[in-house]
């Protein structure tokens, strides 16, 4: 038996949960076939809106683990790391130790968090900054606040503030990524941006900068000065809210 199989064949369920009884056939039970279905049809009914976290989670899982109940399975991962989100964007590594995922779910969940990434990105690149800032941020909430390292981004941004590139610069640990000022100028030169945004994480949830983030804002700022190039911003992303460096006082 492959590990892949092993990490995702039926397992001990929780009370309230019936054991699933494989058919000679190999079809599925009728009551799990019959709940797959009532799922499926609420969801393209009513919109996930219409759906709490772990049934939206059970129609993901349906793909992945095609012959067993996976309701104790999203219960458990949603236990885990507590919501739609932070299961999606959890590491691989602490995703395999929840019993009952192996390659496959793993993959499953990576993809949808990929696609929620290249969509919230679709709305921002080549767009003006100004005029879609909201769209901006909520590309940062996706992709950044929920992490549990923390992230150092830089937007570019030509003279019309398009922007015109999106580049993680480094990762650190839970509570410090290391950032050179000189990298990030030498890297708006080579891509003829005229202006940049700055953006980092803080997986604690709490966006209020350390004494390091505005000592590091201030290098960044001074090597932007002297090549000409504009400082726009430095965000911190934390789980539910943003701070921005210039509403705050700080630019």
């Amino acid at each position: 038996m492959t590990k892949d199989a092993f990490a995702e064949a039926p397992s001990l369920f929780e009370s309230d949960e019936a054991p699933v009884t494989p058919l000679p056939t190999g079809r599925l039970p009728s009551y799990i076939k019959d709940h797959r279905k009532r799922l499926r049809e609420r969801f393209m009914s009513g919109g996930a809106g219409a759906m709490p976290d772990y049934e939206l989670l059970e129609l993901v899982l349906f793909r992945s683990i095609p012959r067993q109940d996976v309701k104790p399975l999203a219960r458990r991962l949603l236990d885990t790391f507590g919501d739609f989100n932070r299961v999606l964007t959890a590491p691989v590594e602490r995703l395999r130790q929840i019993k009952g995922v192996g390659d496959t779910v793993i993959t499953d969940l990576k993809i949808l968090e990929a696609c929620a990434h290249r969509m919230a990105r679709a709305r921002v690149m080549q767009r003006h900054v100004i005029s879609s800032w909201d769209a901006l941020l909520d590309y940062c909430h996706t992709t950044m606040a929920h992490r549990e390292i923390e992230q150092f981004r830089v937007f570019y941004l030509d003279r019309k503030n398009v922007l015109i590139a999106d580049e993680e610069q480094a990762r650190g640990t839970v509570d410090h990524v290391p950032v050179y000022p000189r990298e990030v100028a030498k890297r708006a030169l080579e891509l003829n941006a005229s202006a940049l945004i700055l953006v980092h994480n803080h997986p604690s949830g709490d966006p209020t900068p350390s004494q390091s983030d505005i000592d590091m804002t201030c290098r960044i700022q001074q090597a932007c000065s002297a090549l000409g190039l504009a400082l726009h911003d430095h965000l911190i992303i934390g789980k539910s809210a943003e701070l921005s460096f210039r509403s705050a006082g700080y630019l």
